[in-house]
């Protein structure tokens, strides 16, 4: 298996309009195997820590691991406003809505699945609108755009979010940070701050000394 760096703005398989996706650089990581293949989705938006597996056997293991919850996955975000608590959770169920006007979309509502985030505050930007927060997030479930619907949910959006807040400089400032896997041996992987989102991070308290510490 393998873990890669996966860039904003690239989707994770070819879409009916055509453009560049991951599939077009799988074939580079075959490494004298079959190629590679997710074993587990990452937005478009989304920059961070994809996981691959190599062969049948490891994206079965891979599946049951992600299906099971026993992928602990971390991500940072920064948000317009933010919580007032310094930590927390967002329990609320998601469903998936269409309309030929907007297409589709998530949303937070009582007869959708159940979705369930654990958030920390990491750092605070005063400004405008209640200025920025960065976040931890853990999500103990895996529906789609699930951190950015329960953000916005709770009336903090992420930054440059288009879908569910206001598009802005840099894109989507969210990042798929990290992942431990519990093989054997167990399997952790970390991803740097990409260099669009850094100035609002940097806002929040972040420095470049913090993708070596964890």
């Amino acid at each position: 298996m393998l873990v890669i760096d996966k860039p904003a703005g690239l989707p994770v398989h070819a879409g009916p309009r055509g453009g560049p996706s991951l599939e077009d650089f799988l074939p580079a990581l075959a490494l004298g195997k079959k190629r590679p293949q997710p074993a587990h989705r990452l937005d478009t938006d989304t920059a961070g820590c994809l996981v691959l597996g190599r062969t049948k056997p490891a994206l079965a293991e891979l599946g049951a691991l992600f299906a099971g919850g026993r992928a602990r996955k971390t991500y940072w975000a920064i948000v317009v406003g933010g919580p007032a608590a310094q930590s927390g959770r967002i329990d609320l169920p998601l469903r998936k809505v269409s309309s030929a006007a907007t297409g589709w979309r998530m949303e937070a509502h009582p007869e959708g699945q159940p979705a369930l985030t654990r958030w920390r505050v990491k750092g605070r930007a005063p400004g405008p609108a209640g200025g920025l927060a960065r976040l931890e997030l853990r999500p103990e479930t895996g529906r789609t755009h699930q951190l950015r619907v329960h953000c916005a949910a709770r009336g903090w959006p992420m930054l440059g979010d288009p879908f569910y807040g206001t598009a802005a400089p840099g894109g989507l400032h969210l990042l798929a940070r990290a992942i431990a896997l519990p093989l054997i041996p167990p399997l952790e992987a970390t991803a740097p701050v990409p260099p669009a989102l850094r100035p609002a991070f940097a806002a929040c308290g972040w420095t470049p000394e913090m993708d070596n510490a964890g």
